[in-house]
């Protein structure tokens, strides 16, 4: 097995582990409370961007992580 095909399958296994968390954080930064019929929305507005910066910090390197094991096949 090539090293590059080892370092791009390390890269998907971190993005995949960094999505987790960016979805956890936003999911965690996120409530609405209905009370007497309304909907009061609670949410951390900085905790949420923070989750969304993972998010695309995630898709990067998962987009790396592919380039390299299909720069390794050739």
């Amino acid at each position: 097995m090539n090293s590059s095909k080892i370092i791009g399958i390390v890269l998907i296994i971190i993005s995949l582990l960094i999505g987790y968390v960016a979805f956890s954080k936003i999911a965690d930064n996120t409530n609405s409370i209905k009370l007497l019929g309304m909907k009061i929305d609670a949410s951390n507005e900085s905790g949420k961007q923070q989750g969304y910066l993972y998010l695309g910090l995630a898709i990067i390197v998962f987009s790396g992580g592919i380039y390299t094991i299909n720069k390794a096949k050739n």
